[in-house]
């Protein structure tokens, strides 16, 4: 929350099924794809689903 651009997190935009959602990195292979609320100030989020990379983008 403090630092949801923080390089570790390669917090990025999707696209694809995933149009108007995120995704950061939890571990080298895990993913958490979430929805940001409309303040942009990530306050709040809403998490979608949490996978390793392979199971999410297949």
């Amino acid at each position: 929350m403090k630092s949801p651009f923080d390089e570790i997190l390669n917090n990025h935009s999707l696209n694809w099924k995933y149009l108007w959602l995120r995704s950061i990195d939890i571990t080298w292979d895990f993913r958490a794809i979430f929805r940001e609320f409309p303040n942009w100030k990530y306050e709040f989020v809403d998490f979608i689903d949490i996978w390793t990379h392979a199971q999410l983008y297949k």
